[in-house]
């Protein structure tokens, strides 16, 4: 039977993307060019890969070992092209990123500019919405994640920094509602929380030494910036849990002061996450590459590893916190 491997490649393509639609805009094709060479496809193998309905793709039992094969042509294509780009020399293409707001603002801003100036032949397109993107499905290169991880064997991830989070206040509001001596105190404070992904106030679970404190807290607001609960608090609206990193300017002009000094909240580690190919792009190690040297530059702890296991929160690799 005569299979071409651009249809499995493109079959691929729409399963990976989850939706006809989405797989044409990636391969540059017309929808309708998509769903006739599938049909085709279908009509040659005998058996139906796609169930489709109104609402959403299902692959058949029969397309999912076929996408087994596909998968398998789809990362030789890439390889393929990584190969020829690293033999080319000078990375190019479009760079995508999805990155958090506050951590392009302040953390990857100098990473960005250098890597402008130093790769012409490269264009960059950073998604800064706080929403946890599908690299695969929709076509990213690199994600800058904070926080634990998923197993997941298809992304790879190199660790970036460690931050440090604690609760911080205004003197001004400090003088008004007095100073927390206990957390016992916390809940007859105004509180600045940091917004779960399911929704309401990520708990807050502070430490000293081999104590620990946990209670259910009544946020007066919750978002997912930290750079923002640093701020509003540096105005005298409450305590707010964030890291030293968004408080650090605060800190030094004195609008901001360390509540409960002696009692941290956990640490969050930053990744860089990327797809698990065989050959990573040339455009992607470049960038990669050019954050741990910065990184090494500022004195930080630098990025560890080249990125090849498959993605394993509490890895026997991971990161070990750094000293403050």
């Amino acid at each position: 039977m005569d299979v071409e491997p651009n249809d499995l490649l493109l079959f691929a393509r729409i399963v990976e993307a989850g939706s006809f639609s989405r797989a044409a805009e990636r391969v540059q094709l017309p929808k309708s060019t998509v769903s006739r060479r599938i049909a085709l496809l279908e009509q040659r193998l005998g058996e139906r890969l796609l169930q489709r309905t109104t609402r959403k793709l299902v692959v058949t039992e029969f397309g999912a070992s076929l996408f087994e094969h596909a998968r398998a042509v789809a990362e030789q294509v890439e390889a393929a092209g990584a190969l020829a780009q690293h033999r080319q020399g000078a990375p190019s293409g479009k760079l995508r990123m999805s990155v958090p707001g506050d951590f392009a603002n302040i953390g990857l801003h100098e990473v960005i500019a250098r890597f402008i100036e130093r790769y012409p032949a490269v264009s960059l397109e950073m998604d800064l919405s706080p929403r946890r993107v599908d690299l695969i499905a929709e076509n990213y290169d690199i994600a800058i994640r904070m926080g634990d991880l998923p197993d997941d064997a298809s992304l790879n991830a190199r660790p970036i920094n460690t931050e440090y989070f604690g609760l911080y206040a205004a003197p001004a509001y400090l003088g008004k509602h007095g100073l927390p001596e206990h957390p016992d105190d916390l809940p007859r404070h105004d509180l600045l929380c940091m917004l779960s992904r399911n929704g309401g106030a990520v708990p807050w679970m502070l430490t000293r030494g081999k104590q620990r404190w946990e209670r259910p807290l009544q946020a007066r607001l919750t978002a997912n910036s930290p750079e923002l609960l640093a701020r509003i608090a540096s105005r005298g609206a409450g305590i707010a849990g964030s890291s030293q990193t968004f408080a650090a300017p605060y800190l030094k002009t004195g609008e901001l002061v360390r509540v409960l000094p002696e009692w941290d909240l956990p640490l969050a580690s930053g990744w860089a996450v990327f797809p698990g190919r065989r050959l990573m792009p040339a455009k992607t190690r470049a960038f990669l590459d050019l954050m741990e040297e910065t990184c090494r530059e500022k004195g930080h702890r630098s990025l560890s590893g080249d990125g090849s296991p498959s993605l394993r929160p509490g890895a026997p690799d991971a990161p070990a916190p750094s000293p403050r």
